[in-house]
């Protein structure tokens, strides 16, 4: 494990997901006394010092409404790797980023202009519209939300199987959601 590459969960005090840091973030905030290790690796970090996996802040803070980024990893989870033309799911090396509106024609980089589109189907739609090219898409693309960004931080969440019981609520469990 390394600092640096290692992801840890931050949760509000009231145990709400609300962003992913580096671990070496995280010890910052352990030694800042701004957080406190919730669920950890089974590895000393320093003498005392587990890896944290789950931090929960010590007070709750209040978190702005933000959407996320419009980057290539969080449009390919929107749209669950799957392209948007030939509804083909893909690796993510295999996908590309697909402005419905070429750039060239003032296309932007934002939420409503780019999906996830196979190599086969972007080089045949190439620089023209959808309707151009004669192609349709199988679902719009959506704006971030809020919802969004949930399905990005849950999506996120496979790389830690202890952030499970703080990013989904399982009615058949007795950890729903939060085990306080």
């Amino acid at each position: 494990m390394n600092a640096q590459t290692q992801t840890v969960l931050v949760l509000n005090a009231s145990f709400e997901p609300i962003q992913i840091c580096s671990a070496r973030r995280a010890f910052a905030l352990i030694v800042k006394e701004k957080a406190v290790i919730q669920e950890h690796h089974d590895r000393e970090a320093y003498v005392g010092i587990m890896y944290p996996s789950v931090l929960r802040l010590r007070e709750f803070t209040k978190i702005p409404h933000r959407t996320q980024e419009a980057s290539r990893r969080n449009i390919l989870l929107r749209d669950r790797h799957q392209c948007m033309y030939c509804a083909g799911y893909f690796r993510p090396d295999r996908l590309t980023l697909d402005h419905v509106i070429p750039k060239s024609r003032g296309g932007q980089k934002t939420w409503g202009n780019l999906v996830a589109c196979c190599e086969k189907c972007n080089r045949y739609k190439a620089d023209r519209t959808p309707e151009e090219a004669g192609m349709m898409l199988i679902r719009k693309p959506r704006p971030g939300t809020i919802h969004t960004s949930r399905f990005v931080l849950r999506s996120m969440g496979a790389e830690d199987a202890k952030w499970k019981k703080y990013l989904f609520y399982d009615s058949n469990s007795d950890e729903a959601y939060v085990a306080r």
